[in-house]
């Protein structure tokens, strides 16, 4: 696993051993990039489920402003957090080992772009969803990018948020959310 583009492109980035994460493809976060382009630019970021941070470091590599990132697993959040230090990115970002849904709860300034990749197979997709449409978690022009499984069900519309496309890779999709217009 590496980081794709900007100021870390090429650095490598640890993962932990075993089946418990499932770090995104770079095919995947490749396209991701390419769908956003320039929206992440001075982007304030929010990467739930981030794992070992490959999508929020690729987002400050690219040139994001502040990435938050939300990792509940401590050997985990251990990794991301020598994957942010490795790429000397801790400037602009924070790692908060908590729950996403505990996080969610106390967020206090909007996000331009949200990044959540929940575990597939479980529960978590079904809940997240509400809870994401739910406040100002994300500004009016931003976006929420969830991947999810391709046997996933998602509902159209979440609070003011509506799925504008979806990409489809495999057994990955990854479904865009933007608030609705008025």
């Amino acid at each position: 696993m590496r980081v794709i583009a900007g100021e870390a492109k090429g650095r490598r980035l640890k993962s932990p051993r075993g089946a418990e994460t499932r770090p995104t493809s770079d095919k995947v976060k490749e396209a991701i990039f390419s769908i956003l382009g320039n929206r992440v630019v001075d982007a304030r970021v929010l990467d739930l489920f981030a794992g070992t941070g490959a999508i929020g470091i690729e987002a400050l590599s690219r040139g994001a402003a502040r990435v938050d990132f939300v990792e509940s697993d401590k050997a985990t959040a251990d990794i991301l957090a020598q994957n942010l230090a490795a790429c000397g990115f801790q400037v602009r970002a924070e790692s908060h080992r908590t729950d996403a849904f505990k996080f969610l709860k106390q967020i206090r300034q909007p996000y331009d772009l949200v990044f959540a990749d929940p575990p597939y197979h479980t529960w978590q997709l079904k809940k997240l969803l509400p809870a994401l449409g739910q406040g100002d978690i994300i500004t009016p022009d931003g976006v929420l990018v969830v991947e999810h499984f391709r046997k996933a069900s998602i509902p159209n519309e979440i609070g003011p948020l509506e799925a504008v496309k979806s990409y489809y890779y495999g057994d990955t999709v990854l479904t865009l959310y933007r608030k609705r217009a008025g």
